[in-house]
């Protein structure tokens, strides 16, 4: 079940992936609207990362079939900006050296308030602020898919809230579909529209998180992740 009455913008079906004996994905179907923003949870080692990469293009499949875009965005939880590169270069990377491009990063350093910034350096910054220029340059494109590996994991708590309220205004205005991998549980249930815990290599359980409390919400993906049991909760 989706948020959005929208055209996909990915669809995984049956895939599967395995590293030697070892099956990490094992029959996993996923459709992510466009607009709508997922979480991914699960167990270190339950395939979470391993499909995001998947997704992105950056490792083989074994079996199955990803329809999506060649070239999703994504935001890592390391900002990887070039630090021989003022800002505005690193949200143009990849794109032509032109006073267009030039224009359309600072356009996006602008949303994720950066402005006057652009001839900045990437040292200068702070964590929060790095990963903002990160968003940038996923965003600059205008992507259909954006995937996220823990972007916020490394930010303190009060910096965290603000990048969620930035990442769900930029969603809200750019409309990607956004799959989240966090092992958050607050973070999930703070801004996301559905989330899915994974489990042996497939979708074990799905949330939409309008449905009821959030905090019947988390105590129920505690119980589905293993951390609270049904009689702690009672």
């Amino acid at each position: 079940m989706t948020v959005h009455a929208a055209e996909p913008a990915v669809v995984v079906r049956n895939l599967r992936r395995q590293y030697g004996e070892r099956v990490v994905i094992d029959g996993l179907d996923l459709t992510i609207a466009t607009g709508e923003f997922v979480a991914l949870l699960g167990e270190s080692g339950c395939g979470k990362t391993t499909l995001l990469r998947a997704l992105a293009g950056l490792d083989t499949v074994d079996g199955g079939r990803i329809d999506g875009p060649r070239q999703p965005a994504v935001v890592f939880q390391e900002h990887r900006l070039l630090p021989w590169a003022p800002l505005w270069r690193n949200v143009a990377l990849g794109m032509e050296a032109t006073a267009a491009g030039r224009d359309r990063a600072e356009k996006a350093l602008r949303e994720v308030g950066l402005q006057g910034r652009e001839e900045d350096w990437p040292r200068n910054l702070s964590g929060g602020q790095a990963q903002r220029v990160a968003l940038a340059r996923a965003l600059v494109r205008e992507p259909k898919l954006l995937l996220l590996d823990e972007p916020f994991a490394a930010l303190d708590a009060l910096t965290r809230i603000k990048m969620h309220v930035l990442i769900r205004e930029l969603v809200a205005r750019h409309r990607p579909g956004v799959l989240l991998v966090t092992h958050d549980v607050d973070e999930a249930v703070a801004i996301a529209d559905r989330i899915l815990v994974m489990r042996d290599g497939a979708i074990a359980a799905s949330y939409l998180t309008k449905a009821g409390s959030a905090y019947g919400l988390r105590e129920q993906l505690l119980r589905e992740l293993g951390v609270l049991s049904d009689s702690r909760a009672a």
